[in-house]
């Protein structure tokens, strides 16, 4: 799919990745628009696409707050006089808590941005791209989701069996670990650097590609435990049980430690308890400065 004149929407757009997909566009000639909760860092990410010579428009948005996400549908349509013709859902968080230390209220806030927001997204731009036979909707997970019936991956199932969107494209990347500073841990595979992530990602959206794990080598995991395509034809090759085993064996179980770690020491010297990445995927992205901006703290 070509995206040259394409107007693509991207949430996040202030953190590491979210920023790599407005320049990646820009120079494919889409225009972009930049939602973010961070004022300051949406309009460093505009600032770098129109040094680039791209087009950015720029807006501060709550994706957990629906009422906000279709009152700011509404304000781009009423802006730019045109529809988003490809929605980049990239906004995510971390609590990077145990489950059963996690408080009930974080539970909740990573629930709505990771999991309610592509609904509300969904809702507020699909039906445009529907009139128009015309759309492609990139959701940025991770390969971690794929060890569960992820909301995710069953969302992207959902558009695709619809009739009425055979003119509606939907991409599902599904990156390993991205390195973002926080992943210091024994791992089976390296940290993938964000460029290269975006990179790859970018490589399917143009093909229209339903499906993108990153590296190549997960997807000999999504081949024999999870789907064995992406349309479902079967649920998996092994039984449950050895989903358990590949899930520890890539380090998986493990990968979170070093960010509780490093939460921990923010709070003995006086931090804040939540940190909040407007960045990536729904799994795995946190803070680092020199790569992730985005970044948000809740007392």
């Amino acid at each position: 799919m070509a995206v040259v004149g394409e107007l693509v929407l991207i949430t996040g757009s202030g953190g590491a990745l979210g920023r790599l997909f407005a320049l990646e566009f820009t120079k494919c000639g889409a225009e972009v628009v930049l939602w973010d909760v961070d004022a300051n860092n949406k309009e460093e990410t505009a600032r770098l696409v129109r040094e680039a010579g791209g087009k950015a428009y720029p807006y501060r948005v709550d994706v957990t707050n629906r009422v906000e996400v279709y009152r700011t549908a509404d304000e781009v349509w009423t802006d730019l006089g045109r529809n988003v013709t490809m929605l980049v859902n990239n906004a995510g968080v971390v609590a990077g808590e145990q489950l059963m230390d996690c408080p009930d209220e974080l539970v909740g806030r990573t629930m709505k941005v990771n999991c309610h927001t592509l609904f509300w997204m969904t809702k507020a731009f699909v039906p445009q791209m529907k009139e128009q036979n015309h759309g492609h909707i990139i959701t940025i997970a991770s390969i971690l989701g794929l060890f569960s019936t992820a909301c995710v991956e069953s969302l992207a199932h959902k558009l695709l069996t619809e009739e009425w969107l055979d003119g509606v494209k939907t991409t599902v990347v599904c990156p390993y670990i991205v390195d973002t500073g926080m992943f210091d841990g024994s791992l089976f595979l390296a940290p993938l650097e964000p460029e290269y992530c975006v990179e790859q990602a970018m490589n399917a959206i143009l093909i229209d590609q339903p499906l993108v794990c990153i590296p190549r080598l997960t997807y000999l995991y999504v081949k024999m435990i999870s789907y064995s395509t992406f349309r479902g034809a079967t649920r998996g090759l092994l039984p449950w049980a050895s989903n358990v085993v590949t899930y520890r064996f890539m380090g998986s179980d493990k990968c979170m430690y070093p960010f509780i770690k490093s939460k921990k020491n923010k709070l003995t010297n006086g931090g804040p308890t939540l940190i909040v990445n407007n960045n990536a995927s729904a799994i795995c992205l946190a803070y680092r400065p020199s790569c992730c901006p985005r970044t948000d703290y809740v007392e």
